[in-house]
């Protein structure tokens, strides 16, 4: 079983599942050290870059900016950032600013660490490419919680008023924590303000026009950029778009059809394909047994037998191998699950709970500070979405809605967690949803894969549907999440695009690639 698998389980035991939204695993680079909370600092209009501790190649720095545009003359925090310079000076376009997704994804470490496997070489030699953490996350003044609060976390799946009263209870207790460890900011950290920064940055960088190239997540802060800066855009690539004018029912159900048909995609390529593990087999059937065996906790973890697997922990560990998609590792996986001997003997039969690591012992002063982690991910989800349900009885309804959608699959792991994660919390947010109002910008190009799992082509279509004049939709036909390198098809669209603004003809698509 690969590391991934082990990481996930383990994440999901724990209660922990911020940060799916994703779509390329970047960790977090403290690139720049925030200061504490309250910092007074002054802002500033210029970057001071030195070598990235990382990789020499590149340079990082730090932009000081206001935690409350509001009152810009109040606490500032510092915005990491990383720039890898165009490798062909001569022929340099510009600056391109990059997002990989999340929230909670380091655009300092995609830009350090990923940037030059993941472009093409025209686009390292023509761009600057520059990468920053949003605010709350990595290097730019992290959301930060108690470790053992957020250890403590209940189920994101209730079973009655009670046990949802209680994820209520912890999740306002669990906001509280966040925002005495992290300072203004917590309050501060929606995409909203990030599109701020994101300007901010870019006359920092001393540019009149930016390019921009955003991922997942990273493409509501390019739509939005777009609707407040639009004519500060040169270029903008957007890929697995997110449709932000979405209310609660839609958003859960149609992330749960997403993963639904990535599974049927998945179950087709076994199928046909006779190196799947499952081929030749019932695949569907498996997978149901498989599940249902979880639930009676008659599973258990390849890597540590004494640990039981549960169902939950499977979804997810499927869901993000249907991210790539790796169909392989997929069917290896169950395959190996579903030959466990319901017999055999491993121990207890109940989950080994960890020693703790003398990393996570509590201090031996009382008066000392708990130990912390960074958890940026429901200060910004729960800020740029105002869905909340108001009792079990609503959120019972939007569960069966999304079991309907996706029999197999149950919901979407990320997209469910998040929602729970807002459970309880204030109903005014600061970036709550609206149709996308774009007046000035240039075209954006926009790609989205027609079997994503994880952010449904209908968000996509929405998006195009709400900006027609401004937006050009090339669908991908395949699977997966990530879309720029799936194909020649999609790595040229989009680098024509961004080095000459050469936009791909109405209504043509890119086909899938072999291996899907």
């Amino acid at each position: 079983m690969q590391p991934l698998f082990r990481a996930l389980t383990g994440v999901l035991a724990a209660g922990l599942l911020a940060g799916l939204l994703t779509g390329v695993a970047t960790p977090g680079v403290e690139a720049a050290d925030a200061g504490p909370p309250g910092d007074g600092s002054s802002p500033q209009e210029s970057i001071d870059w030195t070598p990235c501790p990382q990789d020499a190649t590149a340079e990082c720095g730090t932009l000081r900016l206001p935690v409350d545009w509001s009152d810009p003359s109040a606490e500032t925090f510092g915005l990491a950032v990383a720039r890898r310079k165009a490798a062909d000076p001569a022929r340099r376009v510009g600056t391109l600013l990059v997002n990989p997704g999340g929230p909670g994804a380091s655009g300092v470490s995609f830009a350090v660490r990923d940037a030059k496997s993941h472009f093409s070489e025209d686009i390292l030699e023509r761009f600057d490419i520059v990468g920053f953490d949003p605010r709350g996350v990595g290097g730019s003044h992290p959301v930060r919680c108690s470790t053992e609060l957020l250890d403590r976390r209940p189920s994101p799946y209730p079973r009655n008023q009670a046990q949802f009263d209680r994820l209520a209870e912890y999740n306002r207790t669990l906001a509280e924590d966040c925002r005495r460890h992290t300072g203004p900011l917590f309050d501060h950290a929606d995409t909203l303000s990030v599109v701020r920064d994101m300007d901010a940055l870019r006359a920092a960088l001393g540019e009149e026009k930016i390019n921009y190239f955003g991922h997942s997540y990273g493409t509501l802060i390019g739509e939005q950029y777009a609707e407040e800066y639009g004519g500060r855009i040169r270029s903008m690539a957007l890929t697995a778009n997110i449709d932000h004018s979405l209310g609660t029912r839609e958003f859960l159900v149609s992330s749960a059809a997403a993963a639904e048909d990535s599974f049927h995609q998945f179950v087709q390529w076994c199928d046909r394909t006779s190196s799947c593990a499952l081929h030749g087999r019932d695949v569907t059937a498996v997978w149901n047994e498989l599940l249902a065996r979880a639930d009676r906790g008659e599973i258990h973890d390849p890597e540590r037998p004494d640990q039981i697997l549960t169902g939950d922990a499977i979804r997810l560990a499927a869901f993000m191998e249907l991210y790539g998609p790796d169909p392989d590792e997929l069917a290896a996986y169950v395959a190996g699950l579903d030959a466990q001997n319901p017999n055999e003997r491993r121990g207890s039969g109940q989950p080994r709970q960890a020693k703790p690591s003398a990393a996570q012992e509590p201090r031996p002063s009382a008066a000392a500070e708990p130990q912390t982690k960074a958890d940026p991910f429901a200060a910004v989800f729960c800020q740029d979405w105002s869905i909340r349900p108001k009792d079990y009885r609503e959120y019972a309804k939007l569960a069966q809605a999304e079991l309907r959608a996706a029999p197999h699959m149950r919901d979407s792991p990320r997209i469910h967690d998040g929602v729970a994660r807002c459970i309880g919390m204030p109903d005014e947010v600061n970036n709550p949803q609206h149709r996308l109002r774009i007046t000035e910008a240039p075209k954006i190009l926009m790609l989205h894969a027609r079997h994503d799992p994880a952010n449904h082509f209908t968000w996509a279509a929405n998006v195009h549907r709400q900006t027609r004049g401004t937006t050009v939709l090339l669908p991908y036909e395949g699977t997966g999440h990530s879309v720029y390198g799936r194909s020649d098809c999609t790595r040229d669209a989009v680098d024509d695009y961004l080095t000459e603004l050469r936009l791909p003809r109405a209504g043509s698509s890119c086909a899938p690639a072999g291996t899907d």
